[in-house]
């Protein structure tokens, strides 16, 4: 069984040498060591120095020094749009409200189905339509948020873009 001890974020990896594909649900990339189906049928053991938040795109590197990509799988969500840029930023705002974990793209945002929520955002005349997409929320504003990547042997990079966060 192969054994994956090093995460590479997307972007920082060959990702055209990958051997095999881990295709996972959003609560289900953030791991440290478990044992993990591929798409080739064959099992790996995910085994890193600590958790890390899979990313759809991310890689992870073998023992052996084979790659293999992460996708994000379809999972069931509600995508939320709105007439106007700014009625979807007021219901961006109403979710951020309640902690909400949502995706963020340019005319819509995804979160994970709530009817209770799918009424509020109704009244406030959104539209809401249930999909089957990766999701792939955004990092909390205190956290890492996608921004310090971690690679092997503990080496940090920041591509943080030109965004620091002093905390």
């Amino acid at each position: 069984m192969r054994r994956a001890s090093h995460h590479h974020r997307t972007g920082c990896w060959p990702e055209a040498q990958a051997a095999d594909t881990l295709i996972l649900a959003f609560d289900d990339r953030h791991r440290r060591r478990i044992v993990l189906p591929l798409a080739s049928g064959a099992e790996m053991l995910l085994d890193l120095p600590r958790a890390v938040a899979m990313a759809h795109g991310d890689g992870l590197l073998c023992d052996d020094g084979v790659w293999i990509k992460v996708e994000a799988a379809p999972e069931p969500l509600y995508a939320i749009s709105a007439p106007t840029s700014h009625l979807l930023l007021q219901l961006a705002w109403h979710l951020g409200n309640r902690h909400t974990p949502a995706e963020v793209q340019d005319a819509r945002l995804l979160i994970r189905p709530d009817p209770v929520l799918a009424e509020m955002l109704r009244g406030l005349g959104g539209t809401v339509a249930e999909v089957s997409e990766p999701f792939q929320p955004e990092g909390g504003a205190y956290g890492d948020g996608g921004h310090g990547h971690v690679h092997d042997e503990g080496h940090e990079h920041d591509h943080s873009h030109g965004h620091h966060h002093d905390h």
